[in-house]
């Protein structure tokens, strides 16, 4: 299941910075970004993301203001801010979100953070939030890209690299060309693709590509 996120900052390098970041995560894809709570709530009306992420300092609307104006029905909600502070967080609590963090979060917190909102729980008190976001640090994956055995996450992240021969991916991974041909087919019922170029998207969105 892919999680999908909407977000509302004014600072557009963190936006866009943390936008292509959650992007790349397998299991999330960022379907807004906005400039301000405002722009977010007119968004809303053409897309309906699973999580919100609400800097808790804009113009017109700031994230706490944009929670008020989306009344009890918007999508569970983080905010985020570059100051956080006891008081603020009540203040996110009372206008309905259901995590507070710092804009410093390390992307996989912050993707855990996603993953739990989504999931309906909340981050709210501090004594737990370490071990809530511990819960939820490993991408959800459809069943199929979970089912991938060691072997064939090795073959894709080949694939995903530009390697695609049979015969060269025979050589890199030390096994047959029928055995290639064995996984391959494997891997195409398990990801739902037709070809090796289409597996290659799915090992990159996946993270499986080496970097190379």
């Amino acid at each position: 299941m892919t999680i999908t996120v909407a977000i509302a900052d004014d600072h557009a390098l963190f936006a866009e910075g943390i936008g292509q970041a959650l992007q790349a995560v397998p299991d999330i894809s960022v379907v807004l970004t906005a400039p301000n709570g405002r722009v977010l709530v007119e968004g809303l009306e053409h897309v309906t993301p699973d999580v919100l992420l609400l800097d808790l300092e804009m113009p017109e609307l700031n994230g706490l203001e944009t929670l008020r104006e989306l009344g009890a029905s918007h999508p569970p909600a983080i905010v985020v801010t570059m100051h956080a502070s006891d008081e603020q967080r009540s203040l996110a609590a009372e206008a309905g979100a259901c995590g507070f963090l710092s804009k410093s979060t390390p992307l996989p917190d912050l993707a855990a953070a996603v993953r739990a909102a989504a999931a309906g729980e909340s981050l709210l008190d501090p004594a737990t939030e370490r071990e809530m976001l511990d819960r939820f640090i490993e991408p959800q994956l459809e069943p199929g890209p979970a089912s991938l055995t060691a072997r064939e996450k090795e073959l894709l992240t080949e694939l995903a690299s530009g390697n695609s021969g049979t015969e060269q991916l025979a050589e890199r991974l030390f096994i047959s060309q029928k055995t290639v041909k064995n996984h391959l087919a494997n891997i195409y019922a398990k990801l739902g693709v037709n070809d090796r170029t289409q597996a290659a998207v799915e090992a990159i969105r996946l993270g499986l590509r080496t970097g190379e």
